[in-house]
């Protein structure tokens, strides 16, 4: 494994800001939604031919890994990670230190194709959410916590920052000086250290800023 792979002690904190972040989220999607049954681990899967896509798999022409886009579907499958971890019944703090355990125990085969089937394999099978298994595809992209966390972050506080300006209403700016949200967003969560507790709230006063000289403009 990559050496900043593991999960630090000091980062529980972060896991329990992002299992934070998806519960807010899935609340957005519906009040009570440990509730109502989302085939989760179907999200999962679905996102895992997507990336596979997005890596390279057919022999009969050249393909080049897109590893950015890669990275982008490994973030989502995230997303649906966290939301089957949240229906346990465990706190917060034990589900981080779950979390924070499994990561630090999956490593790269040195074959990604492999690594994702047997993630899509155990998904489909359990319809549960194998961190150690997802932590091999991260190693296997050279993909370490701190970047984990800084993307998964930042698309949350995106789109939360898109709800909150008029997204749903149509009356959301997208983009802001010749550039998409999304390309701001990059920019800020570079600039600041995402180590920060209040590096979530400082991102949002970020894009609040630059957007509100937009639109003000």
């Amino acid at each position: 494994m990559t050496r900043d792979t593991a999960v630090p002690d000091p980062a529980r904190h972060q896991i329990v800001t992002m299992l934070e972040l998806q519960d807010d989220m899935n609340r957005r999607v519906h009040p009570d939604w440990r509730s109502q049954d989302f085939a989760w681990y179907r999200a999962v899967w679905i996102e895992c031919a997507e990336l596979l896509d997005h890596y390279g798999w057919k022999w009969w022409k050249k393909q080049k890994p897109d590893l950015d886009q890669v990275k982008l579907e490994l973030v989502d499958i995230w997303h649906f990670g966290l939301s089957i971890l949240l229906l346990g019944s465990d706190t917060l703090e034990q589900i981080a230190a779950e979390i924070a355990e499994g990561l630090g125990e999956g490593s790269s085969s040195g074959d990604f194709r492999t690594d994702l089937e047997d993630f899509t394999l155990i998904t489909l099978q359990t319809k549960a959410f194998s961190v150690a298994a997802f932590a091999r595809l991260l190693d296997g992209v050279g993909m370490g916590f701190e970047e984990l966390y800084g993307r998964y972050v930042g698309k949350n506080v995106l789109n939360f920052f898109r709800q909150d300006n008029g997204y749903q209403e149509g009356t959301y700016t997208k983009s802001w000086q010749g550039r998409e949200d999304n390309e701001h967003l990059v920019e800020i969560v570079e600039r600041l250290d995402v180590w920060r507790d209040d590096f979530k709230d400082e991102l949002y006063r970020e894009l609040s800023l630059r957007y509100r000289r937009e639109v003000s403009a």
